[in-house]
């Protein structure tokens, strides 16, 4: 028995209608049209006779129709770490503020997820991009440039569109000193500092880095390689890298200059597990929790100024900059001095 409800039209009657392809419907509906280079016009018309005649457009090809979609997306490497959920949070509340829904993903600093992630936004249309401490934002940019969406860059820079990120160079300087001052007091000041956390590969540990071994220049001390120890930022891997360093020494360093958070949790986690008092240590991260402030008494903290990097990353949305390689360096606090 013939069913009386009418047929549902399918993307190849679409294309049969435009007289185009149903891959090129497809692209259109999907939102993916720019990246094929299928043009405005051609677009256009293919989303019109969706509505005409009753086809379920998906909110890509709403977007599409309106211009505008009110969407704002971020990735985001982690949401475990205060400065990284205080980025999305403050993100999200300014977005709000002018009117538009924030997409926020975590992407686990995964290049592959960091690319699925920007797929996913661009699919939805999202008016703008923010890359925040991606593995390689260039790519993302260029994703974002081929679909005519505009990309910023949070945390880490990038080579293809404008950055914001902490003055880590002359942060971890300022945080340095304070520690060398502290052991200066305690008259240890040749006691070894070690400097340990972050990906060596990265931008901002390599400025820290850098800062670190400036600040103790300036004092007229050298810098061994066995004291930098860029271990990646996990808790367990700054835990391992401790525990290998110490395998070498009678003694633990004066101070140590520890580059996240998360890698001061495993490094607190190693010295009390192998029965050392942490009082004996001045501790300086480039990192803040109030909670972690709070630990031990000659904890110093940098500080990063999140609501200020947000304000800057929207008023480059505001009015984007003639240079794509624009970078914004904010600078953080120093906390505990």
């Amino acid at each position: 028995m013939a069913s009386d409800s009418p047929k549902r039209l399918t993307i190849y009657d679409l294309a049969r209608l435009a007289e185009s392809s149903p891959s090129t419907v497809s692209a259109v509906l999907n939102g993916t049209w720019q990246r094929r280079r299928i043009s405005k016009k051609l677009a256009t018309r293919i989303l019109s006779l969706a509505q005409s005649e009753g086809y379920s457009a998906n909110m890509q090809a709403r977007a599409l129709r309106r211009e505008r979609s009110g969407i704002i997306g971020m990735i985001l490497p982690m949401y475990d770490n205060r400065y990284f959920s205080s980025i999305a949070q403050y993100f999200e509340s300014e977005a709000r503020r002018r009117g538009l829904f924030a997409i926020v993903s975590c992407t686990n600093r995964d290049p592959i997820q960091e690319r699925e992630a920007t797929r996913m936004m661009l699919a939805y249309r999202v008016e703008h991009l923010v890359c925040t401490g991606a593995t390689d934002p260039d790519s993302i940019a260029m994703m974002c440039q081929e679909s005519g969406i505009s990309s910023l860059n949070l945390d880490l820079p990038g080579d293809k569109a404008p950055s914001v990120i902490s003055a880590n160079r002359a942060g971890a300087r300022r945080l340095t000193l304070a520690i060398l001052d502290r052991l200066s007091v305690e008259q240890r000041r040749d006691d070894p500092v070690l400097f340990i956390g972050g990906r060596g590969q990265d931008h901002n540990t390599r400025e820290r880095i850098a800062g670190f071994k400036q600040a103790r220049a300036e004092r007229g001390l050298e810098t061994a390689q066995e004291d930098i120890l860029p271990c990646d930022y996990a808790a367990d891997k700054a835990q391992a890298a401790l525990r290998a360093y110490m395998q070498n020494r009678s003694g633990l360093p004066g101070a140590m200059f520890i580059n996240s958070t998360i890698s001061l949790e495993g490094i607190v986690r190693w010295l009390q597990l192998s029965g050392y008092c942490l009082d004996d240590i001045i501790f300086g991260c480039f990192d803040w929790d109030p909670l972690a402030a709070a630990f031990h008494p000659r904890l110093m903290m940098a500080r990063q100024n999140v609501v200020e990097m947000i304000e800057r990353v929207f008023e480059l949305i505001d009015t984007p900059p003639p240079d794509p390689t624009l970078l914004i360096e904010v600078q953080p606090e120093i906390i505990g001095i």
